[in-house]
Parts: C-alpha cells; structure tokens; sequence
C-alpha cells in the first residue's frame, strides 16, 4: 500500500504580515499531482489543517477545493485534528464524508475505530487520532494523571484492543498530532509552533506506539524519522525564519507484508527564506547579497549607531525584506551607569534615544516624549522627577 503522509497546513497563515495563499494553493496543486503520478493508495493528514479554530473563509475554500480534489484522485484519505484546529467545526459531516472515502477523525471516543483498507499483502487498519487536549482527556476517560502521555498511552490501549480483534496479520497505521521524542533523531521545534506543554511535560516517548507498522506524526514543523516506522512529515511551507534551512515535503511510503521503504517528496519553494546580518551600507552595496534580493529576509543590523530609515532603505534593494532587527554595541553613555535620581523621566528618555542613535531627538521628538511621559505620570500635568 502506497501512503502520502502530510501535516501542518495551517491554511490561513500569514508570515510577517504577507499573506500565503497563494503559496497554499501551489502546495495543494502539488499534492494532488504527486498522488496522482505516483499511484498514491492512502493519503494521511495528521492535524493543523488551520492556523486557527476560526479560519477566515478564503482558507476554508481552499480546504474544500483540496479535499474534493483529493476524493476525486480516487485515493483514501484518513484526516485528524490538531491544536490549531477546531475538532468540531473539522469534523462536521464526518459521517457523510465517509461515503465518499474521506475519513474525518476528530472525535476522541472514536480513536479505535479505524479505516478498514485492503492490498495485495492483507488488511490495513487506519486510526486517527485527533489532537487530544489533556485536560479534557482527563475527565472524559477518566485518567489519573493529566499529561499528553497518559492521554496517548490510553489512546494506544484502545486501538490495541481493537486491533487485537482483527484478522492475524491486520497491518496498522496510526495519525497522532503531538510532541513525540526518542529513537535516533533529536527533534527540535520552530518558532511557529504553538506550546502545548502542560506542567512542564508536553513531551511522549516512541515506545508508545511499539508494535504498529507506520505512524504518522504532526505538530512539529520540521521533517523528522524517529525511528523508520515513525515520522514527522513536517509543515509544507515555512512558517517562520527558523525553518530557514528546512526541507519541506511529504514521505512517500510503501507498506509491505513486513516493513515499509520511504522516500520524500518536496514541495515547491515559493519564496526562499533568508537570514542575513551586517552593517546596512554593505547590505544596501554588496553583489554577494545578490541571491537576497527575491527571498523572504530577516537582517540584523550591526550598525554601531542605529541607521535612520533603515526599513525603507534595505527595502528598496530588497523588496520582500520583512523582519529588521539591530545588534548595536553598547556605547560609552549607555554602558556607564549614570544617576536618574533627580532626573525627569523627559531627560532620561532624551539620553536614552541620544545613546542609542548617535544623535539628540529632534525637537518634534522631544516633544513627544515630553506628551508620553506626562501622560504615564501620576499628575498628568507634573514632569516627575526621578526619586523626588
């Protein structure tokens, strides 16, 4: 049996302010391609299908035309719910969708029950397991300890028994959304996933999923094979600048009667994303940064005085420039300790932006930092003095 697994749309997404859509809909066009070229059998979507629980529409239209273009390539697809996601409002008309071959699996009573698929070797049984908050678990199964293992361990029991009950030989496949370590590989997060810690513990070993065949992870955003059996398949486009140097995609595996082989795909690059630090006239001048200038950019300026304008300057080299930051070295004023008792707050804001910038505030801007430390002040018409 052939499997595309995916993860982590997060249909809906913006990156710095600039919408992704579009790229969205390039990656759904890639998917379909590549289950159709590829004869895929089973696609598996393991949660974060939204960025959030209420998508804006135009993400909840590109959902629909992806999952009916997906039905139509005659492949089955086994969807769960992640942390992102509104487990109801995803598994609306899951029962009707599963007329159709399009399994919504977002009810956490429902994990043992699975998709029943069929190939040359035997039987495969499909489990989705829905993103599964540990609070709720907690009450609704009556657990003793509230932790994202304890509620996947009693997830694993369920599924177990049923699987016990099936014909010898069933092969299994489980989605599960969650923060899931061990084996060989060291997973690390990215700056665009949401904490699900709870007490400090957010994290599961892969001994809970000994015994099944293929399990198919989500949340993490980076690609990742635990162990060979069990995989992230990471988000298909980045997300933040910290997947810089990720490869985004989908695995590709074959199920056979014993074991499995992985291959992963890519997904399209719609705009790269790169990191670059330096000291603004040599950005603004230097060919090396040339590959720069159509790619997603994060700078850091090293300017010893914070650059005027730095923004718009860097912008018209670089027109899709969209996080400035500034590592300034600490100068003689702000590295010796001066007194402020006595001191305005007016006067210490005026040494500060000095400090910082190489040079005094204008007089506009003096006086609007005269307006926003009057208007913090206890006496909205006294300049405080510091320690007065």
């Amino acid at each position: 049996m052939r499997i595309l697994h995916t993860s982590d749309w997060h249909l809906g997404r913006q990156f710095h302010g600039q919408g992704m859509l579009g790229h969205q809909a390039a990656f759904v066009d890639h998917l379909i391609t590549t289950v159709t070229e590829r004869a895929v059998d089973l696609v598996v979507i393991a949660g974060d299908i939204y960025d959030r629980a209420l998508p804006p529409v135009d993400a909840v239209a590109l959902a629909d035309d992806a999952f009916a273009r997906l039905a139509a390539t005659g492949a089955r697809v086994v969807l769960t719910s992640g942390n992102h996601d509104s487990a109801r409002r995803l598994g609306f008309n899951a029962r009707l969708a599963d007329a159709a071959g399009f399994h919504l699996r977002t009810d956490v009573d429902r994990v043992d029950v699975p998709v029943l698929l069929e190939d040359a070797h035997g039987p495969v049984a499909v489990y989705g397991i829905p993103y599964l908050e540990p609070d709720q678990v907690k009450r609704a199964w009556d657990l003793g300890t509230r932790s994202h293992q304890a509620a996947l361990t009693e997830a694993m029991t369920r599924i177990r028994a049923d699987l016990a009950t099936r014909e010898p030989g069933t092969r299994s496949v489980v989605l599960a959304h969650a923060f899931v370590v061990g084996g060989t590989a060291r997973t690390e997060a990215s700056d665009s996933e949401r904490d699900i810690a709870v007490g400090g513990v957010s994290a599961v070993p892969t001994s809970v999923f000994e015994g099944i065949d293929y399990v198919a992870l989500g949340h993490l955003h980076g690609r990742h094979t635990l162990t060979d059996s069990i995989r992230y398949s990471g988000s298909p486009l980045a997300y933040s600048f910290s997947e810089a140097a990720h490869r985004k995609g989908c695995w590709l595996i074959d199920l056979e009667a014993a074991g499995l082989s992985a291959e992963f795909v890519d997904a399209p690059v719609p705009r790269r994303l790169v990191r670059l630090s330096g000291a603004i006239d040599d950005l603004l001048s230097h060919p090396r940064y040339a590959e720069a200038e159509d790619a997603w950019l994060q700078v850091t300026l090293t300017d010893p005085v914070r650059p005027a304008r730095a923004m718009a300057r860097l912008q018209a080299r670089f027109p899709h420039l969209v996080a400035l930051g500034f590592a300034l070295q600490a100068t003689d004023g702000l590295s010796t300790a001066r007194p402020v008792e006595g001191r305005s707050d007016h006067d210490i804001a005026l040494a500060f932006v000095a400090d910082v910038r190489g040079e005094p505030a204008s007089a506009v801007e003096s006086d609007l930092l005269r307006d926003a430390c009057e208007a913090c002040a206890a006496d909205p018409d006294a300049d405080t003095q510091v320690g007065a």
